[in-house]
């Protein structure tokens, strides 16, 4: 979440946000990739129709990852589970999902997890900003794998034999055909959804 905070920083900063903005931003949004696809499209004046569609469209993949969560979080009063959902990230499921696995049920793991990341992603962006002074282009340092590879690292805990591979495969090809025949980032929730019903049927 600091790796990828400071990645953001660097990004907002060249689009002309200030440092409080960016923070502010990351405070209040809280989404890795959906506020590095706004940077992407950010202009002056900035067409906010298309930035607010394409942030709701990557953070689709919350829905999945939190009714993924529903067998733990179910047991919880709403606001409990509602306030631990509000800052849930894809980290931050893959080590719940873990945790969960394991056989601790302590759901204040996810919510203390949540919080510190979301400090951390914060203090990246601001770290990011006065880093995109001295390193303006964040992929030639290959700073924006950063977070990728935090994640696949964390998949590799997940994984618990071949038969996992069935719903990974779908959801990636589903991905790469969205991605090659859709414009915009379709592919993010399509190859999601396309993953968890391949892992439903599976299970059933």
């Amino acid at each position: 979440s600091l790796a990828y905070g400071l990645v953001f920083g660097v990004l907002a900063g060249n689009v002309g946000l200030s440092a409080a903005e960016a923070t502010i931003m990351s405070g209040l949004v809280f989404t890795g990739a959906g506020q590095v696809a706004a940077m992407d499209l950010w202009t002056m004046p900035p067409p906010l129709l298309t930035i607010w569609l394409t942030t709701a469209l990557v953070s689709l993949r919350y829905l999945v990852l939190g009714a993924a969560l529903r067998p733990w979080l179910g047991q919880l009063r709403p606001i409990q589970a509602y306030g631990t959902l509000a800052v849930l990230i894809d980290q931050g499921w893959a080590m719940g999902l873990l945790e969960y696995r394991a056989g601790r049920r302590d759901a204040g793991y996810l919510l203390g997890g949540g919080l510190a990341m979301l400090v951390a992603w914060v203090l990246g962006t601001a770290g990011g900003f006065v880093l995109g002074n001295l390193v303006p282009d964040p992929a030639a340092w290959s700073l924006d794998f950063a977070a990728t590879a935090i994640f696949v690292a964390l998949i590799a805990g997940i994984w618990r034999g071949r038969g996992d591979a069935i719903p990974w495969l779908v959801a990636a090809a589903v991905a790469v055909a969205t991605h090659t025949l859709v414009a915009g980032p379709w592919y993010v929730p399509l190859g999601a959804i396309a993953g968890i019903l391949a892992g439903q049927i599976m299970e059933q």
